[in-house]
């Protein structure tokens, strides 16, 4: 019984560990398409998850933990109008 309960663990946690192993880091800006200048605020999000962010007053990003599944990011801010945008490899 205790060898089973071990093995079990063992597989368990080598799941999680692989689990982990499939997310990735996406960084970027966000800039206005009227002036250029940085939008400070916007929400930036992973379509079909909850993982996001909000810019920073550089109108930066950083989102950690992101599905390697992970093809678009939504971003949003008040008065101005929702885009999509594919996620591209670096």
């Amino acid at each position: 019984m205790k060898r089973k309960l071990m093995l079990l663990m063992t597989c368990l946690f080598i799941g999680i560990g692989l689990v982990n192993a499939q997310v990735s880091k996406v960084t970027g800006n966000v800039t206005s398409d009227e002036d250029g200048l940085p939008v400070v605020g916007a929400s930036v999000l992973v379509k079909g998850t909850t993982v996001g962010t909000v810019t920073d007053i550089d109108g930066n990003f950083t989102l950690s933990n992101v599905p390697s599944s992970a093809e678009t990011l939504v971003i949003s801010f008040i008065g101005l109008e929702s885009q999509e945008v594919k996620i591209q490899p670096v």
